[in-house]
């Protein structure tokens, strides 16, 4: 069992959803980045997402693009992601890796897996890898024993949503809304109708990302999900603030009022 597998089966003791962080590596540099994660799990988040930064990010939206952006050109590649989530993972924290397939084909996805595990992670969400073209991926997650994690949307047919989350470990990713990521002002009802779907046909834990920025909205997306994945709230307020030390302060207090909704 995985750190993030295990992570959810005590939130659903807790009767609770786990709150989960996204930074992309290298953002706002390579120790900044691993600055602001700590600052989201003192605030009390409960997993770390980590972004592998890529140049044509087609579900990103413009908010971690520009953090993206700034990465790459700081030279942010596999070997800062890889050390990124050591460090986080040798916290004790969940940590898993978000990234597109073509960063995996062209490591080599058994590299790419081995190193996953090397570095304590326990798995990756790849947004853009469909099933169907999945075998080398899955033979190397299932060599390694990491969770692997694919994206369902609204418009996921029932017969697709039944194949897709089979496929699924640690825990399914539901895109709350069509389009790219970025915060809300609202949540959308089509992320629990999605939610819905997904349970009857997997017990895999299902975690809503894309849109929650607010402790309002974490509770809302709690009452129905077995996680809350939040990115483009954080990183707005490290682009925003004046210093790294105002950002930590208040991507810390982002945490905790994010985490209280979750519990609430």
């Amino acid at each position: 069992m995985t750190p993030l597998s295990a992570l959810f089966e005590k939130t659903r003791s807790e009767n609770r959803a786990a709150l989960i962080g996204y930074l992309p590596a290298g953002f706002p540099s390579k120790q900044e980045c691993i600055d602001a994660i700590s600052a989201m799990v003192e605030g009390g988040v409960d997993a770390i997402e980590i972004g592998f930064p890529y140049s044509d990010p087609v579900m990103d939206g413009p908010i971690i693009q520009a953090a993206a952006e700034l990465s790459l050109s700081q030279g942010t590649g596999a070997k800062e992601v890889f050390s990124t989530l050591e460090a986080v993972a040798s916290t004790g924290t969940p940590a898993v890796v978000m990234t597109y397939w073509n960063p995996i084909e062209r490591y080599g996805a058994q590299n790419f897996a081995r190193d996953i595990a090397k570095a304590g992670g326990s798995g990756v969400i790849t947004p853009d890898l469909t099933v169907e073209e999945a075998t080398p991926w899955r033979e190397a997650v299932q060599k390694e024993e990491i969770n692997s994690i694919f994206v369902v949307a609204p418009s996921t047919k029932d017969e697709r949503l039944a194949k897709v989350t089979a496929e699924c470990s640690g825990f399914i990713y539901a895109a709350s809304l069509m389009g790219v990521t970025g915060t809300r002002t609202s949540d959308s009802t089509s992320a629990r109708d999605l939610v819905g779907r997904v349970r009857q046909v997997s017990q895999t834990p299902v975690a809503v990302g894309l849109g929650v920025s607010t402790r309002d909205q974490a509770h809302e997306v709690a009452q129905y999900a077995d996680g809350v994945i939040v990115g483009s709230a954080f990183i707005r307020l490290l682009q925003e603030s004046q210093s790294m030390g105002e950002g930590l302060i208040r991507v810390r207090e982002l945490a905790k009022s994010l985490a209280e909704g979750v519990r609430r």
